[in-house]
């Protein structure tokens, strides 16, 4: 029934989709079974369509079906053994069916695996392995990797060596983690291009997609490299390259806390993590900002960096990444006069103009967004420095570039950004306010006043937070709407299309951002009274203007919902509904501005019944091109 309530979700996709499932590995002296399905409901929120659960005991026992993680908790036999892995599946290759679920088994059921990625000459090794006797069961490209680890373990008894020779055939991207019978209690994994951390425990050891999944049993990691090997026994885990030779990796301790992964009382996630932004807003600020001192601080790596006569500067994203990016474009260009450019990371990689005096800001929240690294390390090939805003401390993008600043948001679990968008905003003001020092831009007086108004952001994004039921109310107005414009001008234009964004991606109504003044250059063509219109106007130079665009559409129908500062009279004469903001440095308005927006999509969902942390068709990490 699972399935059949969400087929059009669920159907067949094509190959090029992304493989953003949730994978799981342990060994140690618990039951594998009850570990490894409590930490992979920890990943859920990445979407699934079917899972299934591996325990190596004397055999490997399997079991997987089409459906919620709950179906197969409540159905599983009493597997038995310290050792296990399991996986999430969202269909990309073969039919949402229990034959194409994870686990993969060899012919000889010997050895299970599950993976991550797309193995783009799978239908060659296929033809191969089939050439040679091998069955399959599945139609999907993971089953082949466990053929193929069968057929180099029948040429090399070393299983180590055997799994490594067999990943080394394979062509695209993957995380795989794999378990044998002649190897009690070990599990071995393999990394390229798709995310995997270990999770390091004392006489026990993890394997997973992502951190929330390890957090309620250990805090210390290890972060893989692209082509590394890890062999995880319940008293240690070995680190090798892809010639077999043992390499040492430091462990890293992740601060975030396990309530952070939780709803802690919140009907959703998403709810949870807007609520969350006057925390995490003074983590982001916590040890950069000196009132006393007057200054603004990072790591020596990014001082070095911002401290270089930098000619221009490339902001290169994806999605609400791209978004900040293009907030961060008006806050530096107007604190710094350092021309910057904001491109969307899938462009850049291949059709990007890298200049060697240029630094390049790659935004990714997870760390592992594939279009991203793609488009950092082109431009790292290409001469140009490189600064990486994130979320995730190890995670690829900290290796790629040659400097890195950390959001420090705490693990964010719904699909839609909001908590990480804030953050990404701040960094890069606070950047803005380093390179305005360093170039003589801004001064000290001024520089206290925006350290000033960021100390005040927490608690104004609470007096939001307040606003709740004030704009459940209004959210209630656009639950049956088909499409939705919202509007602005400057900083505003891109609050518009995240705004936009946040619409569309949970509640599904068809919703755009535009810049105020290109309305009468075609979007009036789709304006109908039954579209309403969100303006964003704020009391900057276009204040007029945007007042002028609000009475261009009103003459045609629609209902307009102003967001609009606190100490704004005007604006009520012209829009039918008013939510108000606190004033704040122009720049840092949209702040409190995007947690309305925020708030307002998170509300239209609910009312529509929508499923608000795993929106059908999306991930919360893009791992593939």
């Amino acid at each position: 029934m699972f399935y059949e309530k969400n087929k059009k979700k669920y159907r067949k996709q094509q190959q090029s989709d992304v493989k953003l499932c949730g994978i799981v590995g342990y060994t140690g002296f618990r039951d594998a079974k009850d570990v490894v399905i409590d930490c992979l409901k920890r990943l859920e929120y990445r979407g699934y369509d079917s899972a299934g659960i591996a325990v190596l005991n004397n055999k490997i026992n399997v079991y997987k079906k089409v459906g919620e993680i709950s179906k197969i908790e409540k159905n599983i036999p009493d597997f038995k053994g310290n050792t296990g892995i399991s996986h999430t599946r969202w269909a990309t290759m073969g039919a949402v069916n229990e034959k194409n679920a994870h686990p993969h088994s060899s012919c000889d059921k010997k050895i299970s695996l599950v993976h991550n990625g797309i193995i783009e000459n799978y239908k060659k090794l296929k033809e191969t392995l089939e050439k040679k006797g091998h069955i399959f069961s599945s139609n999907t490209d993971t089953e082949v990797i466990a053929h193929l680890i069968e057929e180099e373990y029948k040429k090399n008894k070393d299983f180590e060596k055997a799994f490594v020779n067999a990943v080394t055939k394979l062509q695209g991207s993957y995380a795989i983690v794999a378990i044998c019978t002649n190897q009690k209690n070990k599990i071995f994994v393999a990394r390229k291009e798709s995310p995997i951390v270990i999770g390091v425990g004392d006489s026990e050891n993890f394997v997973a997609s992502d951190i929330p999944a390890l957090l309620k049993y250990t805090n210390r990691v290890i972060y893989l490299d692209d082509e590394e090997f890890c062999t995880i026994a319940a008293d240690k885990v070995t680190v090798y390259d892809s010639k077999h030779k043992i390499i040492q990796k430091e462990e890293q301790i992740i601060k975030w806390d396990i309530k952070d992964a939780e709803k802690s009382g919140f009907p959703h996630f998403m709810f949870k993590e807007i609520h969350d932004q006057p925390d995490t807003i003074n983590q982001v600020l916590r040890g950069r900002i000196s009132e006393i001192n007057r200054t603004i601080s990072f790591n020596e790596h990014v001082e070095e960096l911002l401290n270089k006569d930098i000619s221009s500067i490339h902001i290169i994203a994806c999605g609400t990444s791209y978004y900040a990016g293009l907030v961060g474009r008006y806050i530096i260009e107007k604190l710094t006069d350092i021309p910057v450019f904001v491109e969307i990371a899938s462009e850049y990689r291949y059709f990007g103009i890298k200049n060697e005096k240029s630094l390049v800001i790659g935004i990714t929240q997870s760390g592992e967004t594939a279009d991203t690294l793609g488009a950092l390390r082109e431009a790292k090939n290409s001469g140009c420095k490189t600064l990486t805003i994130t979320n995730v401390i190890g995670s690829t993008a900290t290796r790629v570039s040659d400097g890195y600043i950390l959001m420090q948001s705490g693990p964010e679990i719904g699909v839609a950004a909001t908590k990480t968008f804030t953050s990404q905003i701040i960094v890069l003001f606070l950047i803005a306010l380093k390179l305005g020092i360093t170039k003589n831009k801004i001064g000290a007086d001024e520089l206290y006043e925006y350290i000033h108004y960021l100390r005040e952001l927490p608690r104004k994004v609470r007096s939001v937070l307040d606003k709740n039921n004030e704009i459940l109310n209004i959210a209630k107005t656009l639950k049956n709407a088909k499409s939705v414009f919202f509007i602005g001008r400057g900083i505003n234009y891109p609050l518009s299309l995240e705004g936009a964004l946040k619409l569309k991606e949970i509640s599904y109504i068809h919703a755009e951002g535009f810049a105020a003044g290109e309305l009468k250059h075609g979007p009036f063509a789709l304006l109908t009274k039954n579209t309403p219109v969100i303006a964003i106007v704020t009391k900057d130079k276009t204040y007029d203007k945007m007042i002028a665009n609000i009475g261009e559409v009103k003459a045609r129908g629609p209902q307009v919902i102003a967001i609009a500062e606190e100490d704004d009279t005007e604006i009520e004469k012209h829009a039918d509904f008013v939510l108000s903001v606190p004033g704040n440095s122009s720049f840092l308005s949209s702040i409190p501005i995007v947690v309305i927006l925020q708030l307002l999509a998170y509300h239209v969902a609910n009312l529509c019944e929508c499923s608000i942390d795993k929106p059908r068709n999306l991930a919360k990490s893009v791992t593939v091109e």
